[in-house]
């Protein structure tokens, strides 16, 4: 059999979209290099023979964003600097046949569940004991731990289950063994993920599970922080917060997506709930958790909004005063309830109205930040940056939310580790603070709320 001359491929994957995307990516990386392959995720030296590019096909600008990614391989490839290139994700799951013809450069398209067929393109097997372990190319101290897949919900803008297919919930189990190899790995704080977090069990268990999953993890050694992202308000099991009031490494922060504050227009998105039972939700939610960071995000300019319509979510974002909050531009998409309707506001009108409810929240934001100034938070310390060292507090998840600012030159920390930070100054967006000496430490955002106990912390200073 000849081998000899035959050049060891070097595979590089560059990852597009959401942080469920990149988790995708951490298993293939794993699969890649269990079967003894080179590869590398979204490497800078340009070495690798293969590229895969997983790519997002969510909205409009996120299709762009992978198409013009493939396009750019693929003059790479003609070019000779690369000789293979392959592409997966939720793009090439929606759009397969028509990419297939207006790219033929790209050697072969996959589905968002057809890992196995890309490993045999290099001659490579899918294995199962491999399941549950994951090399993260995330900060080594937090990791993403994707739930559950899929999506059951039905609303009107919304492509996920024509690319991820019904919500299907990861057992447990396999869960809590995930978390376990992270923390021996050096991961501190889990990011939980799914697209839709309040579902989670009712496939497997026939009942919503979340609360009993969050106390499982929240048992593992070496975790010190658990936050929930992407739970859907209607039908949201209430027990997660007697877990999160019992439990010191849930954070007391929520990413629950609301999309609008007008009745009309939730009926209309085929969200299931109104703007009246919402609010009784997050009143529930602030009576449980008084000090709970709540996120959401919404949409501008879905077809049949008004200024009546719009002029309510704009109150709906005042009156709630959301810690986080981000707004989109509607997106026309095929295949979905609302691409039968006329897609009927014009894209200036989307993107003046995301506009409005930003200024507003940016003054809510800037609001809540100076009312932390002289207050001592605990901080996760992500990274070192153009003289800072820059971390988050627990109202706060990487990439999308703000961020504490400490000078490096008056303060030693090491990355990955929790420091005690006395706010100075603050931004819309960002807060400035210095290191504490030994005082007493306000666990929660803005109050001195002693429920839970502290997670300990390493030395950093």
């Amino acid at each position: 059999m000849k081998t000899k001359g035959r050049k060891k491929d070097k595979v590089n994957i560059v990852t597009l979209g959401c942080s469920k995307n990149l988790v995708d990516s951490e298993v293939m990386l794993t699969q890649l290099k269990g079967n003894q392959i080179d590869a590398t995720h979204e490497s800078a030296q340009d070495e690798a023979n293969v590229v895969i590019v997983n790519t997002c096909g969510f909205i409009d600008n996120a299709k762009q964003e992978s198409i013009d990614t493939i396009l750019r391989y693929a003059d790479a490839k003609q070019e000779g600097q690369i000789e293979k290139l392959y592409v997966t994700g939720c793009l090439s799951q929606r759009y397969k046949d028509d990419l297939e013809q207006e790219i033929p450069e790209v050697d072969a398209f996959f589905g968002t569940l057809e890992l196995p067929l890309l490993l045999k393109k290099f001659n490579a097997n899918y294995k199962h004991e491999l399941v549950g372990e994951r090399i993260t190319t995330t900060a080594r101290h937090y990791a993403y731990l994707k739930i559950a897949e899929g999506c059951d919900r039905p609303c009107s803008f919304c492509a996920i289950p024509l690319m991820r297919g019904k919500h299907v919930s990861q057992p447990i189990e396999n869960l809590v063994k995930q978390a376990e190899t992270l923390a021996r790995n050096g991961t501190k704080e889990l990011l939980l993920i799914a697209q839709d977090l309040t579902y989670y069990g009712l496939d497997i268990y026939r009942k919503r599970r979340l609360a009993d999953l969050l106390r499982r993890l929240s048992d593992v050694k070496g975790i010190e922080w658990i936050r929930l992202h992407y739970a859907f308000p209607s039908g949201f099991p209430m027990d997660v917060l007697d877990v999160m009031a019992e439990r010191s490494n849930v954070c007391n922060y929520l990413d629950m997506p609301l999309q609008h504050g007008s009745t009309r227009m939730l009926k209309l998105m085929r969200r299931g709930i109104t703007r009246e039972k919402t609010e009784q939700l997050l009143s529930e939610i602030r009576n449980k958790i008084p000090d709970i960071a709540l996120r959401t995000t919404l949409i501008a300019g879905h077809p049949g909004e008004t200024e009546e319509d719009f002029a309510q979510m704009l109150e709906f974002v005042e009156q709630t005063q959301f810690d986080r909050l981000g707004i989109f531009a509607y997106s026309h998409e095929e295949g979905t309830h609302a691409f039968n309707m006329a897609d009927d506001i014009p894209e200036e009108v989307k993107q003046e109205r995301v506009n409005q409810v930003m200024e507003v929240q940016e003054l809510i934001s800037w609001k809540k930040n100076q009312q932390k100034i002289g207050k001592t938070l605990q901080v996760l310390v992500d990274r070192k940056e153009g003289g800072y060292f820059i971390g988050r507090t627990e109202a706060d998840s990487p990439e999308v939310d703000n961020e504490v600012l400490i000078p490096a030159q008056e303060n030693y920390l090491r990355l990955g580790d929790f420091a005690r930070v006395t706010i100075t100054d603050a931004s819309e967006f960002d807060l400035f603070g210095t290191v504490a000496q030994p005082a007493h430490l306000d666990r929660h955002i803005i109050s001195d709320d002693t429920r839970k106990t502290t997670p300990s912390q390493n030395p950093t200073v």
